[in-house]
């Protein structure tokens, strides 16, 4: 890929496992409200477009909307305080990250999680490496919008021509495709090879040095 200088990262299901925290998290707030919890696997097809949208498919049928705004703020708070229990970045991302800032490429990771929750979780395991973390807030339209792409392509100096989006879902090849970036789909995630294949995915990686092979 050549003239790429900039790699945005998605979060969740490409640099960092959270999937057994906020399923706990989901799964406590259910409990609370006395509805039957879900298990991991479903859950992993229920994240990548914000909590909001995960509760939403989570929840029995008829569950109304002032519950569901509800029950969102009992998530946050759940999952402020637990969101470091259990996860960690994937095997190889590290390495990755530091081979890229070796060799001078700068990075972004854009999520739909809660900004709050991004900043801590990229202070913890990637501040080394990661300059820009932003994630679901007020007055910034959340992916698959490319509002929150081109905030930090901003905040990092760099031009859409020069960046390669990176992520695990549907929700962020159609981020990157808003966005007019390439997109790398990588396939230790949330979802499967074949199931982003139907959404459009061409570039996958399975594991991370995949990912510097495909730069090249």
């Amino acid at each position: 890929m050549n003239g790429i200088n900039t790699i945005v990262f998605d979060m969740d299901g490409t640099v960092l496992n959270t999937l057994e925290d906020l399923t706990i998290s989901v799964n406590y707030v259910l409990e609370k409200y006395g509805m039957p919890k879900r298990s991991l696997e479903e859950y992993r097809m229920f994240f990548g477009n914000g909590i909001r949208h995960a509760l939403e498919l989570a929840l029995p049928e008829g569950v109304s909307p002032e519950m569901l705004d509800e029950m969102v703020p009992v998530f946050r708070e759940h999952y402020d305080r637990h969101c470091l229990d259990n996860t960690r970045p994937y095997d190889g991302i590290l390495d990755l990250m530091k081979e890229l800032k070796d060799r001078g490429y700068k990075m972004a990771i854009v999520s739909n999680k809660i900004d709050s929750a991004v900043k801590e979780l990229n202070t913890r395991f990637f501040s080394e490496f990661v300059d820009v973390a932003i994630g679901e807030k007020p007055g910034i339209k959340r992916k698959p919008a490319p509002d929150t792409v081109y905030e930090a392509l901003k905040e990092l100096k760099s031009d859409v021509n020069e960046a390669v989006y990176i992520g695990d879902s549907e929700v962020d090849y159609a981020t990157a495709q808003n966005s007019g970036l390439k997109c790398i789909s990588v396939l230790w995630g949330f979802r499967d090879k074949e199931y982003l294949e139907e959404v459009g995915a061409k570039l996958f990686a399975e594991k991370p040095e995949d990912i510097l092979k495909i730069l090249e």
